[in-house]
Order: structure tokens, then C-alpha cells, then sequence
């Protein structure tokens, strides 16, 4: 398997397509945007104009695209992967969408003659770039040994957590409790600091104890107590996957105040914190003024 295909050219898909470079593929990318596509083409990657092309040469294709609208489009649209692939190949969807969606383009693409599985990943632009990402993987045992060699190059963590659908299900509930802890992270930093305890010091109490989390740990540290903010995530892709989080919970009937209550907090900011800001300032809501 030597012919990948990557599309979507942004941010994660850059990253992405370079390392599986880097790990020996022929990488073959599209995406929607021709400046985006002619900056790949800048880094050594071959790029084509559309999926069709892309999907002629490749035996195995990666989607890192936005939302699952989009990822439907692509696969199922009129000039997307199934009117144009060749049966046997399979599709990684590492974006994060909505496990529904998965399951109905699962069996879509199975009627075609095709496989998807879905990878969605963590770690941002740098992990992409440098294969350090984790992925959570849906998919049948037979299609991760066949895609593992590839996924290797792309991430230094892999968990298999059931079949096709269920990394979305694991992806969402990822993000929804980092969504969570960055908003309880902001509050409790705010009250030791009234209380006359520093930020600083009070992550290293934290990190020593049993509250500690990758947003005491990792996110405040890097991105907010240094003000830099540019974690290469943004409030518009967070705020996308906390409704994701809220769809789920509502299709599966369950009563969840708390994840409720987070995802109110989330569309709130909508009115002070940009689309386009990291989503890190969400440590922000509550002390930036209405935009």
C-alpha cells in the first residue's frame, strides 16, 4: 500500500499528509481550496484539482474535513468518493463527526465495494506534523491491520475502542470533557487567586493531586498562562464538537444537566469570543465584554 490519499489540505490534513511522507508513502492530496493546494504542492506533496483524481491513484484514502456535513459530501455527493473509487478501497475518517453519520456512510460505502473506518485524532497541528497524535479507532479488526502500517506514520498513539462509529462516540466525549475542564479550570483558578493563591502555584498543587488534568497539566501551562493562545484549534471547531456532544446525548434520550449546562456555556461565548480565536480563551468567558 504505497499510494495514500489525503483529503482536506488544512491545518491536521497538512500535518498529516507530511508525515505520512515522511514514513515512506506516495502521498496524493485535494482539497477545496486551491491557495491550500498549491501550498502542499510547495511542500512536496502531489496535489490534484478534485476527489476524482485523488481516488484513481490511491488504495487508501484519509478525510480531514471539518464537519460531517461536509464529510458526507464528499463521500456521498455526486462528485465524491463513491461516484469516482474503485472498489477495495478503504477510507480513514479522522475528522470528528457524528457517529450516525459514520454508520450510514459505512454502509453506503460497503455497498460500493469499499470500507471506512473512522480515526478521529488529538493533538492538534504539532501532532500532526510530528506523527505524535492519538487516534481512537472504529473499525473491524481485519480493516485496522490493513490500514495500521499507515496509521503508525501518522500518530504514536492508536486505541481500537469497538467497531465502525464507535471512535466518534470516543472523540466527542474527549472533547466534551476538555470543553468542561477549561471552563472549571478557569473558575477555580479565579477563586485562588481572589483567595490570594497565584495560578502558578496552584497548578503545581493540582498537577501533585488528584484534580489534576491535561488542561492543568498541559493546556494552561502552554497556551494560556503565557497569553500565546495558539494552540491551532479554534472556538468555531470546539463549539461544532460540543454540539456534536449534545446531539448524541439528545438521539440517545439521556438527561446529562451537567454536559448541559457546559454546552450553554460554550454557545454563550459565541457573544464575546470569536469563531476564529483559539479555543483556549474560552478561560476568558465571563471577563471579556460582548463582541
Amino acid at each position: 500500500m504505497n499510494n495514500i490519499g489525503v483529503i482536506g489540505l488544512g491545518n491536521m490534513g497538512r500535518g498529516m499528509a507530511l508525515s505520512l511522507k515522511r514514513g515512506g508513502f506516495n502521498v496524493i492530496g485535494t482539497d477545496a481550496s486551491a491557495q491550500t493546494r498549491e501550498a502542499l504542492a510547495g511542500d512536496g506533496i502531489q496535489v490534484r484539482p478534485n476527489i476524482a483524481q485523488v481516488v484513481a491513484e490511491v488504495e487508501m484514502l484519509i478525510l480531514s474535513l471539518p464537519t460531517a456535513a461536509i464529510v458526507a459530501e464528499v463521500v456521498a455527493g455526486a462528485d465524491g468518493v463513491i461516484a469516482n473509487a474503485k472498489a477495495g478501497l478503504l477510507i480513514v475518517d479522522t475528522s470528528t463527526s457524528h457517529p450516525d453519520t459514520t454508520r450510514r456512510l459505512a454502509g453506503l460505502i460497503e455497498a460500493a465495494g469499499m470500507r471506512l473506518m473512522d480515526a478521529p485524532v488529538s493533538g492538534g497541528p504539532k501532532g500532526a506534523i510530528n506523527g505524535t497524535m492519538a487516534m481512537v479507532i472504529g473499525a473491524s479488526d481485519q480493516d485496522l491491520a490493513r490500514a495500521m502500517p499507515v496509521l503508525e506514520a501518522m500518530s504514536a498513539k492508536r486505541v481500537h475502542v469497538g467497531d465502525v462509529g464507535a471512535g466518534h462516540v470516543a472523540k466527542i466525549a474527549n472533547n466534551l470533557f476538555t470543553a468542561s475542564h477549561l471552563i472549571v479550570a478557569a473558575e477555580v483558578t479565579r477563586m485562588a487567586v481572589k483567595a490570594g493563591v497565584p495560578t502558578d502555584a496552584l497548578l503545581q498543587g493540582i498537577n501533585a493531586g488528584s484534580g489534576r488534568s491535561f488542561v492543568t497539566e498541559h493546556n494552561f501551562p502552554t497556551w494560556v498562562m503565557n497569553g500565546k493562545f495558539d494552540s491551532g484549534f479554534t472556538m468555531k471547531l470546539m463549539r461544532k464538537d460540543v454540539r456534536l456532544s449534545q446531539e448524541l446525548i439528545g438521539a440517545l434520550a439521556l438527561d446529562l444537566p451537567l454536559s448541559a449546562k457546559v454546552a450553554e456555556l460554550w454557545a454563550l461565548s459565541e457573544q464575546s469570543i470569536a469563531d476564529e480565536e483559539d479555543f483556549n480563551r474560552i478561560v476568558e468567558l465571563g471577563t471579556r465584554t460582548a463582541a
